[in-house]
């Protein structure tokens, strides 16, 4: 059995039994087993662990986890403690302080977003050190697109916010009619300075429309 938060263990466990499923498993223990791999396998599902469907407000889509040692911590664009932010980070975080005025995040720990019912998901949960993208074709695509289309279906009120092409690509599983979708340019420093990440005001558009919801607001 998948070693997930519970919530998530009954939406998706059809999803855990299915052929390609089983396979996805099956290839990502050999992974761990010969080659270094990002993040620990402890970790692989701790964006779900923090954030229980009913809690999730917000889902950000990234594509795969860092690829450089010590970096990768289960959450997409977040970095452990005692980690140097990457540009896309650096960038998301200035968009905050502009959007909003402040950040509580002090490093690149998004883990306090987590726990506040943003899910941090990657497209792709594993990587091979210094091999970006070296999991995207092994499965994990299909898991997290059935986790988003899922989600949709079950849960009302979220917003998503679709940052580049590829997380734009997702569009289609979502419901627009009950969730709120934002889309933008990724916080990539080469897609960022082309224009359309700085000035997109996700976040308090983001709180907005939770409060409107009913909801609460994210502290970002």
């Amino acid at each position: 059995m998948v070693k997930i938060e519970k919530s998530w263990q009954n939406l998706l466990k059809d999803e855990f039994q299915k052929p390609y499923f089983l396979s996805l498993i099956k290839t990502v223990r050999a992974e761990y087993a010969k080659h270094k791999v990002y993040p620990p396998g402890k970790e692989i599902f701790r964006a779900f662990d923090l954030c229980p469907t009913d809690d999730v407000s917000v889902v950000i889509l990234g594509q795969d986890p860092y690829h450089q040692p010590g970096q990768a911590n289960g959450l997409a664009f977040s970095v452990r403690h005692d980690v140097q932010n990457p540009p896309s980070l650096q960038n998301i975080l200035q968009e905050v302080r502009d959007d909003i005025g402040s950040t509580q995040i002090e490093d690149g720990d998004l883990t306090p977003w987590a726990k506040q019912g943003v899910l941090l998901l990657n497209a792709t949960l594993t990587v091979r050190d210094s091999e970006a993208g070296s999991h995207s074709d092994i499965g994990w695509q299909k898991f997290t697109d059935a986790v988003i289309t899922k989600l949709s279906r079950h849960k009302r009120h979220i917003v998503y916010m679709l940052w580049g092409n590829y997380a734009k690509s997702k569009e289609k599983l979502i419901d627009p009619d009950n969730n709120l979708i934002l889309k933008s340019a990724h916080p990539s420093p080469l897609a960022a300075n082309r224009g359309g990440w700085f000035g997109n005001h996700h976040f308090s558009r983001t709180n907005r429309y939770l409060l409107v919801a009913g909801k609460k607001p994210i502290v970002w």
